[in-house]
C-alpha cells in the first residue's frame, strides 16, 4: 500500500499520524480492597471492563459503573468471550470535601466532545488535532472506557505503567487521557527525528521493534495500523482544506 504523507507538526508543516500503545509491563502495588468485575471482549476487538450486564429487548447492555448510568449497548452475538476480574477498590483516607456535581461523560464521546481536548492537545505538543483524532479513531473508536487485551486502557489506549510516568492518574477521563497519549506520541517523533512512520509503529508495537529492526518493522498488524492511521489522517486533513477554501458553502450547507 502506498502511504501519501500530510501535515501533522501544526508549525512545521510536516506529515501524518499513529497510535496504539506498547505492551509495557506495569507493576502494580497489591490493593488493600477488591470489586469483582467483568472483562467483556468482543468480535471487533474492543475490550471492556464492566461493573454488570443485562439483556434487554434482545440486546446486552454492559454497564461501566454499578449504578448504570453508563453503559454500552452490543449484540450478544458480538461477544466473544467474557471472564471475572478483581479490580482494586480506592479506600480514601479521609471523607473527601463535597464538589460540585457534574454532568456524566458519556462512554462513547462524540467529535463535537473531543474537539475541545484535541485542541488543547494540539496547542501544548504542537500536534495536529485531526492527527490525534485519527489515532483516537483506530485505536479505541472514541470509547472513552475501552480496554485492550494487553490492558490499554482509554481514548488513547494507555498501558497502566506508561499513563503512570506521564502523570495520568486516571486513564479513563477523556481529557487525562488524551494529553498522556499526545505527550507519548510527541515524545517518539522527538526519539525519532520526526520520522512519522518510526514513531507509529512505535505506538502499536513498542520503541524496542523499532529499534531492532530500525524502522518499520516486519509485522503485519503494525504495518496496517500505520497505514489505516495515516488513511484516516489524510481524508480529514483534504476535508478540513477543502471547507476552508469553500467557506460560503460550508455556511449555507449549514444554513439549509
Amino acid at each position: 500500500m502506498r502511504l501519501r504523507f500530510q501535515p501533522w507538526r501544526v508549525s512545521l508543516g510536516l506529515a501524518a499520524l499513529s497510535l496504539l500503545c506498547p505492551a509495557w509491563r506495569a507493576h502494580a502495588a497489591e490493593p488493600t480492597a477488591t470489586r469483582i468485575a467483568e472483562h467483556i471482549t468482543l468480535k471487533n476487538g474492543f475490550d471492556y471492563i464492566c461493573d454488570h450486564r443485562e439483556t434487554v429487548d434482545g440486546r446486552v447492555r454492559l454497564y461501566m459503573d454499578a449504578k448504570g448510568a453508563n453503559f454500552i449497548e452490543v449484540s450478544a452475538a458480538d461477544i466473544v468471550s467474557d471472564e471475572q476480574v478483581s479490580l482494586p477498590v480506592a479506600v480514601p483516607a479521609a471523607a473527601p470535601a463535597p464538589i460540585a456535581a457534574t454532568a456524566p461523560v458519556a462512554e462513547k464521546l462524540t467529535e463535537q466532545q473531543l474537539k475541545p481536548m484535541l485542541a488543547q492537545a494540539q496547542k501544548a505538543y504542537d500536534i495536529d488535532e485531526d492527527l490525534l483524532a485519527s489515532v483516537i479513531k483506530q485505536e479505541s473508536g472514541g470509547h472513552s472506557r475501552a480496554v485492550s487485551r494487553a490492558g490499554a486502557q482509554g481514548l488513547m489506549q494507555l498501558m497502566p505503567q506508561t499513563a503512570s510516568d506521564l502523570g495520568v492518574q486516571n486513564t479513563f477521563a477523556p481529557g487525562q487521557n488524551i494529553k498522556g497519549g499526545t505527550a507519548y506520541l510527541d515524545w517518539l517523533l522527538k526519539r525519532y527525528d520526526n520520522r512519522i512512520e518510526w514513531a507509529l509503529a512505535a505506538y502499536n508495537a513498542g520503541p524496542a521493534a523499532v529499534d531492532k529492526y530500525h524502522g518499520l518493522p516486519p509485522y503485519r498488524e503494525t504495518r496496517a495500523y500505520v497505514a489505516r492511521v495515516i488513511h484516516e489522517y489524510n481524508r480529514r486533513f483534504a476535508l478540513r482544506h477543502k471547507s476552508d477554501a469553500h467557506p460560503a458553502a460550508q455556511t449555507a450547507s449549514v444554513a439549509r
